[in-house]
């Protein structure tokens, strides 16, 4: 199949991707090194900038702030997921007039970008009387914008099944709803867990929108430790700290999903002599029916 799609590179061709792969990287390198040089050159990593994270307060602050970000990240990921699971359902239903309203909230929360989402619940909902914290507000946009997205994975992950898993199980006396839960999600679970854990990193990396509003999450710590002249305004410094945990939280996600493939390998093992059940079950319906 990848044939098909790209023809195998001659000998010159491969010469010459590998001149291209070694240009590139010495342009990263180069343009990395140029960075480095810079900020070494205008005092960034002298040690008065760095003293700052010797301080227990400051450590401890640090601390919390990881607290807040994983927080509003582990909220936002369960509604977010429970959100996507709902309205992909809706998208799936029998109901044209179900269809319709779940399409139109998952298009609508994806069209709009994340930060203006919480802008309107920190900002415009006050205009409106309601009032209600950075901490809800950061949840609210990354549970309906993130949600509308898994929305659409979820049910592209349904869709992607063949169509006699369905039919074997309506042909067992199965509704709708069992065929969904039963059969059809569990199956899509497999296909789709690259993705929901790509789209749950990008969640974690949004929560650090929330500073607009205020939330007191990493950013905003970075932010606020960064503008102290006692420390000689560390912003550099500490928006590196800040890149460094996000780097961290992100790789143990990927290690995480990692993790959940490889098991996911190790039990498609087992799954030829399910697929052998599910087919005589599939037989003894047909003969029922005959």
């Amino acid at each position: 199949m990848t044939n098909v799609l790209f023809d195998i590179p001659g000998p010159r061709a491969r010469v010459r991707y590998r001149l291209l792969a070694v240009v590139g990287a010495l342009v990263v390198a180069a343009i990395i090194a140029f960075v480095i040089y810079r900020f070494y050159d205008s005092g960034q990593f002298s040690a008065r900038r760095w003293e700052w994270l010797e301080y227990t307060q400051v450590q401890r602050d640090l601390g919390n702030a990881v607290l807040f970000t994983l927080k509003a990240f582990a909220l936002g990921a369960v509604l977010a997921l429970v959100f996507g699971a709902i309205f992909a359902a809706g998208r799936l239903s029998d109901h044209a007039w179900l269809r319709g309203i779940s399409t139109f909230v998952v298009e609508l929360f994806r069209a709009i970008p994340l930060l203006v989402l919480m802008f309107l619940f920190f900002y415009g909902l006050p205009a409106l009387g309601v009032t209600i914290s950075p901490f809800l507000s950061v949840v609210l946009g990354l549970t309906l914008y993130n949600g509308s997205v898994l929305a659409e994975v979820f049910r592209a992950g349904i869709l992607a099944l063949p169509k006699g898993q369905s039919e074997a199980a309506y042909a067992l006396g199965m509704n709708k709803t069992q065929v969904m839960t039963l059969v059809l999600i569990p199956q899509a679970i497999r296909s789709m867990l690259p993705t929901i854990i790509s789209q749950l990193v990008v969640l974690l990396k949004d929560t650090a929108l929330g500073f607009v509003v205020t939330y007191q999450e990493l950013l905003y710590y970075a932010r606020y430790i960064g503008t102290q002249g006692e420390f000689s305004r560390p912003i550099v410094p500490s928006t590196l700290v800040v890149a460094a945990i996000y780097i961290v939280l992100c790789l143990l996600l990927t290690a995480l999903a990692t993790y959940l493939e490889r098991r996911n390998r190790r039990s498609k093992k087992h799954l030829p002599a399910a697929d052998t059940k599910a087919q005589e079950i599939a037989l003894e319906a047909d003969l029922r029916a005959g």
